[in-house]
Formats: structure tokens, sequence, C-alpha cells
């Protein structure tokens, strides 16, 4: 008996299981359109703070700025040479503070999740709790108590005493986060770790650690934003001499009660959102695995 070919076409096509119906051309217009829009309502006002950056002050502020008229690096100039605040010396302080808040913020919050997802001790979920319970308080709540630790351990006004508070804020959300990632890591590993001959910590430094860059490399850019971005506790608890600012706190000098120099300010955060946007390029192949990986396991 012989089938001819729209048969068995039309035979394939029924045992084929149906998916989902695919757009309109008016409603992937529409969507796209939508996205378009979206982004340049998005990418706009960080357009328009590169094209003040290259103007004068006084043509900074006029209701309709010519794109390339009136345009140069002065300003770069004034703010890199100093002619306008110290900002190379805000630089240093925010790269210093900023790394060593990366570095102990990771280290500390990858210990604490290691142990609370594979050790099981007397008030582990009392711990887990008061993390979220901490996440829970405004950052203006927590001055007036972080200032008067700082004072009684004599680290009020020093870079030091920064890092700690930054590093208080910022080990619960990342330990929550790297706890996550470990409970997806299987525990075989660590018990074929043991078998080799591995102490603990050996098995989690040389063996738990490498597979959770994804993570590590989330929890370190959250921690890196933390202290290079934060303006109120850098504010409480720096010295006031315009050296040991941090270049957040520093970027208030260019707007003061009588006077606001509008180009130097922008050149200014073009400058400091530099070192981010360097950061968030060399982990952003983690950024995405380790945000889901942190987010769905608990």
């Amino acid at each position: 008996m012989s089938i001819d070919a729209a048969s068995l076409r039309a035979s394939s096509a029924a045992a084929r299981p149906r998916g989902r119906g695919r757009r309109s051309t008016l409603a992937s217009t529409a969507l796209h359109a939508a996205l378009v829009v979206a982004s340049l309502i998005a990418v706009f006002p960080v357009f328009w703070v590169v094209v003040v950056s290259f103007k004068p002050d006084a043509k900074a502020v006029e209701a309709t700025p010519s794109l390339f008229n009136d345009s140069s690096l002065d300003n770069y100039v004034d703010v890199l040479t100093g002619a306008k605040g110290s900002f190379l010396a805000w630089f240093g302080n925010s790269v210093l503070i900023a790394a060593l808040t990366t570095v102990l913020g990771v280290l500390s919050a990858a210990t604490t999740a290691y142990a609370l997802s594979r050790f099981r001790f007397p008030g582990r979920h009392w711990l887990l709790l008061s993390f979220l319970v901490v996440q829970m308080f405004p950052f203006a709540v927590l001055i007036v108590p972080l200032y008067n630790i700082l004072l009684t351990l004599g680290l009020q006004g020093s870079a030091p005493g920064l890092v700690l508070v930054y590093c208080s804020t910022a080990i619960p959300f990342c330990t929550f986060m790297l706890k996550g990632y470990f409970d997806g890591i299987p525990a075989d590993i660590d018990e074929a770790g043991r078998v080799d001959g591995l102490s603990p910590f050996g098995v989690f430094w040389r063996l738990v650690l490498p597979l959770a860059r994804p993570g590590l490399a989330v929890t370190g850019f959250y921690s890196f934003i933390v202290a290079w971005s934060e303006v109120a506790f850098a504010s409480a608890f720096l010295s006031a001499a315009d050296e040991s600012k941090t270049l957040a706190v520093g970027l208030q000098v260019f707007v003061q009660q009588n006077r606001a120099e509008w180009g130097h300010l922008a050149a200014a955060s073009v400058l400091v959102a530099v070192p981010a946007v360097v950061v968030f390029y060399a982990v952003q192949r983690f950024l995405v695995s380790g945000l889901a990986a942190g987010s769905v396991k608990g």
C-alpha cells in the first residue's frame, strides 16, 4: 500500500507537539519599539552627563546646550590636576577602601556561608535570621550606634573603621547569596576531598571555592559597589579633611550653597563611574549564573 508525501507530512505535523504561537509582526514590532524607547530613556541621563562634562560651568546649565559648541577637556584637566578638588587623593582612598572591603567581605561571607551550608550547629537558624533582620534596617538608622562603636575602638575618622562598617553591611547579603550557591555544589565533593586527605579548610579552599567563582564574582562586585559609591557612612565616619574623603563624598565640593560647578561635577562623575564599569565588565560573565544560583537555591 502506497502512502503519498502529503499524507506523511500531515501525520508528522499531527504527531508533533504544539509549541507556543508565534508573535504577530505587529506585536513583535511594538515590543521592540518599547524596548528601544526604554533603553533610550535609561541611557539618556548618562549620555547627557557626558555631554555636560565637556562644557564650561556657565554653559552647562543652559536650557538647550549644544552638543559640540564650547566643548573642551578643561573640566577633566582641572579635576585630574587638582585645580578643582583633590580628586587623585579621593581616588586613592576609594580604591583602598573598596579593595579592602571586597577582599574582607568576600572572605568573611564565603567562610560563613560555607559553614551554614555544610554544617549543622546550635543557633544556625537564628544566625540566618539575624542576617535577614540586619538587612531590614535602613543604613541611616545604623549611623549613630556604629559611630559610638568606632569611637570606642578608636577607629572613628579612619579608613579601617569605614572598611569595618562597609563589611558589616555587605556581609549579610553576601552570606545569603553564597549560601544558596554552596547549597548547589554536591556534598560528595567535600567527602572526596576528605578521603584524599584534605582538611575541612583545604576542601573549602581548594575544591569548593573554585567551583563557586560565579557566586564569588557577584558578592565581590556587590561589596565593591557598596564601598565605591556609598556617601552617608563615608561622610559620617571619615575625617573632614579634604585629603581623607572618598570620591562619592569629594564630589560634594563642586556643589556648595552659593555656587555649583556643574561641568566639573559631571567630569568628576564620569571619572568616578569608569572603575565601576571596568569591574562590571571583568565579572559580567559570572553575574547572571551567580545571581540565578544564589536566588533559587536555599
